[in-house]
């Protein structure tokens, strides 16, 4: 099942994608439904299919209207936490390693980056009944930080660079006794500044403090193993950049069920009524190809299973000084 979130007369509505030009809305928002299957015991699924009305909606008019929204949302931003983890796939060691290539005075020292990707390799599908290795983590902000599918996606002026990149994304919600459920997953455009990172990895922080975007679609059920999608960037209509680009846990050196567990560890992580949206890393960047994108450059993220592209403009923003802090 894949539902979208859009706004019909005026509220924030789930809707059921029965075809891909046609959806069918329910009574409700994904949060109001999610915590209705928390409390009832039920699946999603359910729940979803039980509270559709008669009302449907052309797709492509929702598009073209702006009115689609990222699929799971909090009605306050600062109970919604973006974050991630870096490191992840399969090949995702080679890309950083491109962004940070210096010489170094003995081949057999492995970078930082490469000792963290190697314990994810050798521990990050750990047996039933065990723990894995830690993967890297990152915040990247609450509700704020998330923009809507093709919605323009703000790049700050003093941003360095604005790169794509194309992600699965886990969606949850926690329940009254702190307990975390996954709602589903969907495409993720999780967007950082390359440039600020490959100066130094302790400036990775710096780096994810960006807007994102997922959706606009979230599927509810089983995640494929392996998932082939496409990553490209467009420019005054024409394809400047595409890629192809891989997910799914086959494809993958951790487990979903391994981040996971090392981010909802933390009790501050399991706070009743949150929504958490958690990236989950990728291989695939236009920068580590030279790729330097520009005001009204269009990212455009497509996975098959997950029915419609993610698609986001860049919009840079004008250089302002920001408020000095004042003593009080």
């Amino acid at each position: 099942m894949r539902i979208i979130q859009c706004l019909h007369d005026g509220t924030a509505r789930a809707a059921l994608v029965e075809d891909d030009n046609r959806v069918r809305l329910t009574e409700a928002d994904t949060y109001t439904l999610a915590q209705r299957a928390i409390a009832a015991g039920r699946p999603l699924a359910e729940i979803v299919g039980s509270a559709l009305t008669e009302t449907r909606l052309d797709y492509q008019a929702l598009v073209d209207e702006r009115r689609l929204l990222p699929p799971l949302t909090h009605d306050d931003p600062a109970h919604c936490l973006v974050t991630g983890t870096g490191l992840t796939h399969l090949g995702s060691a080679d890309t950083r390693a491109s962004m940070h290539a210096k010489a170094q005075a003995d081949e057999s020292e492995l970078t930082d980056s490469m000792r963290m990707f190697k314990l994810g390799v050798e521990g990050g599908k750990p047996a039933a009944g065990e723990t894995g290795a830690q993967p890297e983590w990152f915040y990247k902000g609450d509700g704020d930080c998330v923009v809507a599918p093709e919605a323009p996606m703000p790049v700050p002026a003093f941003a360095e660079d604005a790169g794509e990149e194309p992600e699965l994304a886990g969606l949850y919600v926690i329940g009254d006794d702190g307990q975390p459920w996954r709602v589903g997953y969907a495409i993720g455009n999780e967007f950082s500044d390359h440039v600020t990172e490959r100066f130094n990895y302790l400036w990775l922080a710096h780096s994810k403090l960006r807007h994102c975007s997922f959706g606009p679609e979230l599927l509810i059920g089983e995640l494929p193993d392996h998932l082939e999608g496409t990553s490209r960037i467009v420019r005054d209509g024409e394809t400047l950049w595409e890629k192809p680009f891989l997910t799914g846990e086959a494809n993958m050196a951790h487990t979903v069920a391994n981040l996971e567990q090392h981010h909802f560890k933390y009790p501050g992580f399991r706070r009743p009524g949150d929504v958490h949206v958690h990236f989950f890393g990728t291989a695939t960047l236009s920068f580590a190809d030279g790729v330097q994108t520009r005001d009204g450059d269009r990212f455009e993220i497509s996975l098959p299973a997950f029915g419609r592209t993610l698609r986001n403009p860049l919009a840079f923003e004008a250089d302002t000084p920001e408020p000095p802090v004042q003593s009080l």
